[in-house]
């Protein structure tokens, strides 16, 4: 097999596809509400829009040269390692265009050709995919997020110094996985933490070790293959998958950073314990914006728009439901009627139906976000339901 060829800046086709992309994934209705202070008003109803929601730089991106490919390549076999970003509406657009995916038939990475094109996610692949697909010399477009190559800088950082990379995330999460690999490519080790109960778990093991067997079975899924707390704990640094809330990964960083000092003291902590800001920027605007909006209107409740699968719009959800009713919802076509809606209830893998979600008289103001991954169009396609809902 000869050599991959591999594309990490698109493919100059950037104007060629910026219509087509437009017809797609535009809104003139969200462009006209933000540019009246992100207000929408119509008879009884009033939606207030974040000032940060949607498509992300990375998103936007990675979609991007989506599209770029296929135009590029009209005649070769195009796919994609898998969805591209967390949202059904745009990975079943590429699907329609006749982009393949690698993730329904894995063992069809082997039957790859040098013709063959093969988009990488926003998420990146882990190293040993990059491998797989490198060594059958197929042609390669790496759409990774430029927040989540950061993060890996860091843990070939931490490997390379001897320290243990202890990943805030989730362990299933593409990205996640993509990470704990590259700490592993570069002779090091990985723990994956979910949140602060399960850091609170090896914090007390710093603190005072503990039943070896019983860590193992906890975090077995989650560690490094031949993890061993008592040796693999001494020194760390600290990582997190992009899309994390980022007051979890500060508290869960300080929790570590406490844990060390009470086991090695303060003057020895750099030694023990390394932390890099890898927080996602546009992550973070998106969450910040939904607080301000939730302190700044008067809110009565909330939608917040995405894929289920997407952890940035399940922490979006998150910070909502801590003060306001809040419905998560995959797309439009979840607004069934002005008494039925389909939502993932907060901490439930399965869709559900709620009735008389909607105030059926009076004045109602619906703030709406939407995650990194969805695009303008079913946000303005949602806020149309919303407006016919509430006559």
């Amino acid at each position: 097999m000869s050599a991959s060829l591999i594309f990490r800046k698109g493919l100059d086709l950037k104007h060629a596809v910026a219509g087509v992309l437009a017809t797609n994934y535009h809104s003139d209705l969200v462009d006209r509400i933000k540019s009246a202070d992100f207000t929408y008003r119509a008879g009884r109803l009033t939606v207030q829009l974040a000032h940060e929601f949607g498509f992300c730089y990375g998103v936007d991106r990675a979609v991007d040269y989506a599209y770029q490919t296929r135009k590029r390549f009209p005649d070769r076999r195009v796919s994609l390692t898998g969805e591209i970003i967390h949202n059904p509406h745009v990975n079943e657009k590429l699907r329609a265009m006749g982009v393949g995916f690698l993730s329904d038939s894995p063992q069809s990475i082997d039957e790859l050709q040098p013709s063959d094109v093969v988009i990488l996610p926003a998420f990146g692949v882990t190293v040993s995919m990059l491998q797989r697909l490198e060594a059958r010399g197929c042609t390669l477009i790496d759409t990774t997020c430029g927040s989540v190559l950061n993060v890996w800088k860091n843990v070939r950082r931490y490997a390379e110094g001897g320290y243990t990379a202890i990943i805030h995330g989730k362990q299933w999460h593409e990205e996640t996985r993509a990470t704990a690999s590259h700490a592993v490519g570069y002779g090091g080790r990985y723990l994956v933490v979910l949140d602060d109960e399960e850091t609170a778990v090896v914090c007390d093991y710093v603190r005072r070790g503990g039943a070896l067997e019983a860590f193992l079975a906890r975090f077995g899924g989650a560690a490094s293959s031949g993890f061993d707390p008592d040796r693999d704990l001494e020194r760390i640094g600290l990582a997190n998958q992009t899309t994390m809330l980022m007051s979890e990964s500060l508290a869960i960083g300080e929790m570590l950073k406490a844990a060390m000092i009470d086991r090695w003291g303060v003057a020895d902590l750099d030694r023990h314990f390394q932390a890099f800001d890898t927080i996602c920027s546009a992550t973070q605007d998106r969450q910040d914006a939904v607080v301000a909006l939730l302190r700044d209107r008067p809110i009565d409740l909330m939608l917040v728009i995405g894929g289920y699968n997407s952890s940035n719009t399940a922490n979006l959800a998150r910070i909502c439901a801590q003060s306001r009713p809040t419905f998560h919802v995959s797309d439009p076509d979840c607004l069934v009627s002005p008494d039925e809606i389909r939502h993932r209830p907060l901490g439930s893998k399965a869709e559900a139906t709620t009735r008389a979600w909607l105030p059926s008289s009076g004045a109602v103001t619906i703030g709406l976000t939407s995650g990194a991954s969805t695009p303008d169009n079913l946000v303005g396609a949602t806020i149309a339901k919303l407006e016919v809902f509430c006559q």
